[in-house]
This record gives C-alpha cells, sequence and structure tokens, in this order.
C-alpha cells in the first residue's frame, strides 16, 4: 500500500514522504495513528505536489539543524552536585537535567532527545548524545564536578 506520510516514522520514512509498507501496517498502525494518509490514484497528484513542497522546507530545516548540530558538537558544559567523599553522587543525572542545562545554554531541547548510554553516578567527564533527527544525532561534553 502506498502511504503520504504526515508525520516522521522511525525506520518508515520521514514527513512529506511517499512510502510503500505492507497493508496490515497500515490500516493497523499508520492509518489510525494519524502518521499517515493511503495514496489512491485519484489522490497522488496533489501529493506529489505536496512533496515538492515538503522537501524545500526540509531543505531550509536541515541547514538549520545542521548548524546546530555543529554548535552541540563543540559544547562543553559543567554540572556541580553534591557527592560523597569518594566521588560518587548522591542520585544519578537525568535526561531531564540536562536538556533543562542545555536551555540555560541557549539551544532548545527535549529530555526524549537527551540520550545518556549509561547512568551519570560519579564525578567525571561524559559524553552525551543528543538526537535531533533521525540522521544528526551530534554529542556533547558533560562534565560532573562537586559543589
Amino acid at each position: 500500500m502506498k502511504i503520504f506520510l504526515v508525520k516522521d516514522v522511525e525506520k518508515v520514512g520521514l514527513a512529506g514522504e511517499m512510502v510503500k509498507i505492507p497493508d496490515g501496517f497500515a490500516r493497523n498502525f499508520i492509518i489510525p495513528r494519524g502518521l499517515g494518509v493511503e495514496v489512491t490514484k485519484a489522490n497522488e497528484q496533489s501529493f506529489s505536489k505536496r512533496i515538492r513542497v515538503v522537501e524545500h522546507r526540509k531543505d531550509v530545516v536541515e541547514t538549520k539543524t545542521s548548524m546546530l548540530a555543529e554548535k552541540i558538537r563543540g559544547l562543553r558544559l559543567k554540572i556541580k552536585r553534591k557527592m560523597h567523599d569518594d566521588g560518587k553522587l548522591y542520585g544519578a543525572i537525568s535526561a531531564t537535567e540536562i536538556a533543562e542545562l542545555l536551555g540555560e545554554n541557549g539551544f532548545s531541547v527535549s529530555k526524549n532527545q537527551v540520550i545518556i548510554d549509561k547512568s551519570i553516578k560519579a564525578k567525571g567527564v561524559y559524553q552525551v548524545t543528543i538526537k535531533l533527527t533521525a540522521r544528526l544525532t551530534p554529542q556533547m561534553t558533560l562534565e560532573v564536578v562537586s559543589e
């Protein structure tokens, strides 16, 4: 079945693309959740016009996002926390705290975009991944220091 994606669907495609997927997946998952619309012969031409407009918007967004990714790559932030004498934190640093720290430094990022490989529970330097898009995932450096 041909589907015009209204929203990005991981491992399927990006918003504004026309993709061919299995019928059951389209009827049971994509269409009921409002992620896509079925493409028929009658409406195929209108969707092909929309694709051109969406591609232009994607180019603009991609350049802005790639600029943001470059700024995040060079970023090194410090976070101060109370800790034990042996350098271990009283509680782990969460994705929400990192998103708030980025917000204080002028980067608008949600907690869902912050990917921490292993929990941050001690003093040290850590690499944190920020998932801007499916393809752009820059890493920043986070230094945890004692208060």
